[in-house]
């Protein structure tokens, strides 16, 4: 657990995991409701085959929100400033949701950084329900708080299947998910995102291997919306039956099997996207 300061005077939270062995580098991407402890079980199940690297992005879990107004460019230059405090060489990002943007992002405008790609729960060609459901979230903390948010967000974040099966501590996941965020960097974070670049307008063939993942049962991410980017970057699709938005803990096995074999290069039972 250590903390790195920005040039503008920001804490960053950051966590290392494997970094007594000498393997690639892995480094895990929070989506807008996430923090290093989404990815410990995951990270720590890639021993000793990768080293794996957590921060907490501005405003999210122990890292500060800073002064500066929250952006795309803003989060691509910390998370470069980072890579180059410790570094890293030419690293493997996996990225949710939002960190699935950010992985896109320095892809494709800092490739010399970036070995691998892997990206969950992104999409072009949103549904207009999933538009009018995120813009709401803004609204939501606005009038009514992060609890009032969190119980809102949680039936569009996960599978009927993961709801069903774990209807028994749906409220203890609740309360976990309110403790590790604060309202005034949830209120940044989603007003911030309303002036990013469209995913649409950044897709381009990419110049390192990616891989991306969506649940059959999505609300927020078409699978034709994912097939676009994996077609368009020159990359891998694959299509988790069953599964909503918050693919690694929805399919836990599936997703670190199929990360570790593709991070690794030995996934080949996919055609090139579809």
């Amino acid at each position: 657990m250590a903390y790195f300061r920005t040039q503008d005077g920001c804490s960053l939270y950051y966590e290392t995991i494997g970094f007594e062995f000498a393997r690639p580098v892995v480094i895990f991407l929070n989506g807008t409701l996430q923090t290093t402890m989404y990815w410990k079980v995951i990270a720590a199940s890639l021993k000793p085959e990768f080293r794996s690297l957590l921060y907490d992005a501005r405003g999210q879990g122990e890292s500060e929100l800073g002064e500066l107004p929250l952006s795309l460019d803003l989060h691509m230059e910390d998370l470069s400033a980072l890579i180059r405090h410790l570094e890293l060489g030419p690293v493997c990002l996996v990225g949710l949701s939002h960190g699935a943007l950010l992985a896109y992002a320095m892809a494709r405008r800092r490739p010399k950084m970036v070995s691998r790609l892997v990206m969950c729960s992104i999409g072009v060609r949103a549904p207009v329900r999933a538009r009018l459901i995120v813009r709401s979230w803004l609204k939501i903390i606005e009038s009514g708080g992060i609890e009032v948010l969190v119980s809102a967000v949680m039936p569009h974040v996960f599978s009927e299947s993961y709801l069903v099966r774990n209807r028994k501590i749906l409220d203890r996941i609740a309360k976990t998910i309110i403790r590790r965020n604060r309202a005034p960097s949830l209120v940044a974070h989603l007003s911030a995102m309303a002036g990013y670049p469209s995913l649409r307008s950044m897709l381009k063939r990419l110049d390192v291997p990616s891989l991306v993942m969506c649940g059959s049962d999505d609300p927020l991410v078409s699978v034709t919306g994912a097939a676009v980017v994996a077609e368009e970057s020159g990359g891998r699709h694959l299509v988790v039956n069953g599964a909503g938005h918050s693919i690694p803990v929805e399919a836990s096995e599936l997703f670190l099997k199929t990360i570790s074999q593709f991070l690794s290069g030995r996934w080949t039972d996919m055609p090139e996207a579809i």
